[in-house]
């Protein structure tokens, strides 16, 4: 299932939240638009996350939207027990989670709801803010491997 899955091209993304430990994060490649009415999004993360449950406990978070030439940053978001935000730059969104440095674009929105999905854990966000910050090329995620491509536009 994994290589006929891994077909389809997708982006990826960083979730972030400030916890009571500070800033928290994971990387995610399952992220999509679910409404316009209201305006949610989605994506799924693993049961077995340790980042997810302290992203939950915030209710709040933002979604980054990786661009083309942040591959480093996002195996950094993917590691466990390390300091993720160790040398990343960020900002503070509207509700305070972090906005990191160099992304296509972002998403700040409250837990909406969350639903079992087997082994992975459905995230329903309900969007507050969003903006596009770069005119660059998304990070894109393919059969396994990162694809590689300019990080600006043609």
């Amino acid at each position: 299932m994994r290589d006929v899955v891994g077909s389809f091209c997708s982006g990826v993304v960083v979730v972030s939240a400030v916890g009571a430990e500070g800033p928290v994060g994971l990387t995610c490649q399952s992220f999509a638009s679910l409404s316009l009415d209201p305006p949610l999004v989605t994506f799924a993360v693993a049961r077995t996350s340790r980042t997810w449950p302290r992203i939950r406990d915030v209710g709040s978070f933002c979604v980054n939207i990786l661009a083309a030439d942040q591959r480093e940053l996002s195996q950094q978001f993917s590691r466990s027990g390390a300091d993720k935000f160790a040398g990343i730059e960020w900002l503070p969104s509207p509700l305070g989670a972090p906005v990191l440095d160099g992304v296509v674009a972002w998403i700040e929105c409250e837990l909406w709801h969350e639903y079992d999905g087997g082994d992975h854990t459905i995230v329903i966000g309900e969007v507050h803010e969003l903006a596009s910050t770069a005119d660059r090329r998304p990070l894109l995620f393919h059969r396994g491997t990162y694809l590689d491509q300019p990080s600006t536009t043609a």
